[in-house]
């Protein structure tokens, strides 16, 4: 019957109280017994929330021949002295503390563990730099890139009280013109699962596809779907992004924007990629170099000189002004043929400031991955040591009740049970020593790749 309960009464339940209740028949002489193990379950479970090792296997002795009628008040008698029993029928509360006070020491060693899980999690999103918004922007940038409408909330009241929780709706990309017919596919994991013989096109048309969140909802109910980096379809639009360095083998992207400064710059932009085992990315990453931008003809023999990094970081402010000002995209043709002639000229003389850049955050990266593994590689070590003695006090503990067990397929089980424990320890002698330098080396790098991926322009109002 607890089981039972377990299972209504399980984690991510969204009722915040669950009520089981018990028939009990006055005329039943069986459900006299069962009143009395109600009462006495429900009063341990007050003091620890789970029955004691110790009562479970009493009470289980004490039913194990059934309920015989003439028995019953001694029956009862002794449910109700459940913690008082061991195997000689003598009092024996010491046990039964050490038992409670293991329980509490493994609750108390699970709460630690969750913590320690959260603590990750935030290092992670940290180290990922991963944001909300940054997230969301990107999304919605890659179906703008597409063609089709971006990402609209589905209530902008729940934005403007609680963007973190509120549901945003995707656009229907399977349904554009000239779609790529395997968006219906990727677009399915955003519908309720389908049901055993139910066919897609019905399926489709009754399961619409779900809003979506960018954070654990906390609940399984399923109206809404958790966006992620490693979802299907975050994956199929961002590897638009990560795509975009590839295209070409030679720097093809120039823009110009007007500017309120008085000196014209030039921003080349790169991308800086670290690899390590058959060419895994371990390390992606869009870099910068500014400089003030003079005419070649006047220019002479000095080439661009970039500017300090101080420096660089007020010319991409004025970058993103400019681009966050419409008017200011409205460039004379004039300006445009004239960069257009030198843009080759600059770029060439901005390439090699560009991957001295490259160079010092490449070193300061693979530095961090190096760390990083190492780190890795020690929580995996004290995972598998932690699973060692586990299963090694799991051993001794069932020789000691290895003669207490009175059936024979509890028997054969704990046989298969210290057979994979047994199997299980060679393995992890093994793993102890291959898994952290398995991690260690998927995070050194192999190769690093600098390419030029744009150049910007800005152009002064007042030129």
């Amino acid at each position: 019957m607890e089981q039972r309960n377990g299972r209504i009464d399980r984690k991510l339940q969204r009722s915040p109280v669950v009520h089981c209740y018990y028939f009990v028949l006055p005329q039943r002489t069986e459900d006299k017994v069962l009143s009395v193990l109600v009462r006495k379950t429900a009063t341990i479970q007050q003091e620890l929330g789970s029955l004691a090792p110790v009562v479970e296997r009493n009470v289980s002795r004490l039913l194990a021949n059934g309920i015989r009628h003439q028995e019953v008040n001694h029956l009862t008698d002794s449910i109700n002295k459940a913690e008082q029993l061991n195997n000689k029928e003598t009092v024996n509360t010491q046990v039964i503390n050490e038992e409670l006070e293991q329980a509490r020491l493994r609750q108390q060693d699970l709460t630690k563990q969750v913590e320690n899980l959260q603590e990750m999690l935030k290092d992670s999103r940290d180290w990922l730099g991963l944001d909300d918004n940054h997230f969301r922007n990107a999304i919605s940038a890659s179906l703008e890139i597409l063609g089709v409408p971006t990402l609209a909330p589905v209530d902008v009241n729940e934005v403007a009280n609680n963007p973190v929780t509120a549901r945003w709706t995707i656009p229907a990309l399977d349904q554009r013109t000239g779609a790529d017919p395997t968006w219906s596919t990727t677009l399915d994991t955003l519908r309720t699962p389908r049901k055993i013989g139910q066919k897609p096109w019905e399926w489709r048309k009754s399961a619409p596809i779900r809003p979506v969140v960018f954070r654990d909802p906390g609940s399984l109910d399923g109206d809404v779907v958790h966006l992620h980096l490693e979802h299907r379809i975050v994956q199929r639009l961002l590897s638009r992004f990560l795509a975009q360095g590839f295209l070409h083998d030679e720097l093809t992207r120039a823009c110009v924007c007007l500017t309120n400064d008085p000196m014209p710059k030039v921003i080349a932009l790169g991308r800086l990629a670290l690899y390590g085992e058959r060419a895994s990315r371990l390390h992606d990453q869009v870099i910068a170099v500014a400089a003030e931008w003079s005419d070649p003809t006047s220019r002479g023999r000095k080439k661009l000189q970039s500017l300090r990094e101080g420096e660089k970081d007020n010319v991409l402010e004025l970058l993103e002004n400019s681009l966050a000002s419409p008017h200011l995209l409205q460039v004379a043709e004039a300006v445009k043929e004239r960069l257009k002639k030198s843009a080759a000229q600059d770029v060439a003389e901005l390439i090699p400031h560009l991957e001295r850049r490259a160079t010092a955050l490449a070193e300061s990266a693979e530095k961090k991955l190096a760390n990083r593994g190492i780190k890795e590689a020690a929580e995996m070590k004290n995972i598998l040591e932690e699973q060692q003695t586990r299963i090694i006090k799991c051993q001794e503990e069932s020789k000691a009740v290895q003669l207490s067990l009175p059936f024979i397929e509890e028997q054969r089980q704990l046989d298969a049970d210290r057979r994979h424990w047994e199997k299980r320890l060679q393995a992890i002698a093994t793993e102890l020593i291959s898994e952290p330098a398995r991690i260690e080396a998927a995070y050194k790098v192999k190769a690093v790749r600098v390419e030029p991926v744009g150049v910007i322009y800005l152009w002064p109002i007042s030129g």
